[in-house]
């Protein structure tokens, strides 16, 4: 029997997509659920796997080609039996294992015995063009991406570890795994995510030229089109964070013991801080559509994310509603997700406000841009000790710049100020956004 695998029904939102990378080819045998290609979006990478036991018999759009909401990629068989995964042997050496590891240089053994075949691990395009461009071979490269899938992090860092071997034990290195240490941490990913550039003789200008990923090249034409689209403005104010960091020291070990784990973190107090302004200023949670003004009675608070792959707002539903440990579970879950290209459509769809907290990189001050159709954006900030004056004395306190972007086109000035100084009152006596006051 013949199944047509068809890529996922898009949202309105969505025109089209982009295979991604194929983990099955023709004729080879698959187990039911196994992955077999992965479908990239202007805002999520979507998984699909096999409908059954089987082997795919045709694949119809391969690697890079654009595909339609529905449209048929594959053709796949079922009811044939997966033939048993043959696992390879490790390399034997006569002397010493020899593996190539960050910590330093590797000296190649004196003796070294035939390695046993390698099965090559899954790679995504951007990894192998890489690999391809610095002699590597991905096979001998330990993924750490989803499902031991090879990414351009992990041929980066071989690299970089190639670059501290010898050059007389690299040929025999070759035979061996690439021991990869785990990622880096998300800022340090991040700063490591452009590829490296290649080797050139000294004073020779080099260039790279790569193309932009779907999500990358999505969000650069929505920030354009919010600028152009709409009035933006901005608006600025500091915060005095004493009284909720105080909150958190009080209080953090008995959060976490009887909400099972969850830490208080500050954006619980941005969210629900953000919730009760948007009902005082009902325009800064609504959006334009053409000539009508569309004011949401609801509270989809989005929370801008930064990933390797560019930035996503998964979007925290129905906000007014929850507690502080559920908008922290959810927040967690949310970061966990983008990091691991986990996030849905349904996920990511929609969202009344956004909440962009450049803080966590150390801005101090920013401008942040709209997310269309949305007619505002709260900026977060790093928290610092900064000199102040309170009752005539000059103290230090912990202060956070605050930045509002709005669109002028249906929100005031004044209204803007009053928003984000309501925000800053909710956030210095945090005990008015448990009652509501």
């Amino acid at each position: 029997m013949t199944i047509e695998i068809k890529v996922p029904t898009f949202p309105e939102s969505i025109p089209d997509g982009t295979i991604a990378t194929w983990y099955k080819h023709t004729g080879e045998n698959v187990e039911r659920d196994e992955l077999i290609v992965d479908v990239e979006t202007d805002k999520v990478v979507l998984e699909i796997v096999a409908p059954a036991d089987g082997e795919i018999s045709q694949i119809i759009k391969q690697e890079g080609d654009t595909v339609l909401s529905e449209e048929v990629i594959a053709i796949f068989s079922e009811g044939v039996s997966p033939a048993p995964a043959v696992r390879a042997e490790p390399a034997k050496i006569a002397d010493s294992a020899v593996s190539i590891r960050s910590a330093g240089p590797v000296e190649a053994p004196a003796a070294v015995a035939a390695a046993a075949p390698r099965t090559a691990a899954p790679a995504s395009p951007a990894a192998r063009k890489l690999a391809d461009e610095h002699g590597i071979e991905v096979a001998l490269i330990s993924g750490t991406g989803r499902n031991g899938r090879i990414t351009k992090e992990d041929v980066s860092r071989a690299v970089e570890i190639r670059e501290e071997v010898p050059q007389e034990a690299r040929a025999e290195a070759r035979q061996y795994t690439l021991e990869i240490p785990p990622p880096a941490p998300p800022s340090l990913a991040l700063a490591r995510s452009a590829p490296p550039m290649a080797e050139s003789p000294a004073g020779e200008r080099v260039e790279r030229r790569v193309p932009m990923t779907r999500l990358r090249a999505s969000v650069a034409r929505r920030l354009v089109e919010a600028q152009h689209n709409a009035a933006m403005l901005t608006t600025f104010n500091e915060v005095n964070m004493e009284r909720v960091m105080d909150l958190r020291r009080k209080y953090q070990d008995l959060f976490e013991q009887t909400h099972a784990g969850t830490r208080l973190g500050f954006m619980s107090f941005f969210v629900r801080a953000a919730v009760e302004a948007v009902k005082r200023f009902p325009a800064v949670n609504a959006s334009i559509d053409e000539n009508d003004v569309v004011y949401h009675g609801y509270y989809d608070i989005g929370v801008a994310v930064s990933t390797e792959r560019g930035l996503v707002v998964p979007v925290i539903r129905d906000a007014d509603g929850l507690s502080l440990a559920q908008i922290e579970d959810q927040t967690r879950e949310f970061s966990v997700k983008a990091r691991d290209n986990k996030l849905t459509l349904d996920e990511m769809s929609g969202g009344t406000f956004t909440i962009s907290n450049g803080g966590v990189f150390g801005s101090l001050l920013s401008t942040p841009i709209l997310n269309p159709p949305q007619t505002a954006i709260l900026g977060m900030h790093k928290i610092e000790q900064r000199a102040v004056v309170e009752e005539g004395e000059i103290v230090a306190r912990s202060m956070m710049y605050l930045a509002l972007s709005y669109d002028h086109r249906l929100i005031d000035g004044s209204e803007a100020v009053r928003f984000l100084v309501t925000i800053k009152e909710l956030l210095e006596d945090p005990a008015r956004i448990l009652l509501e006051i």
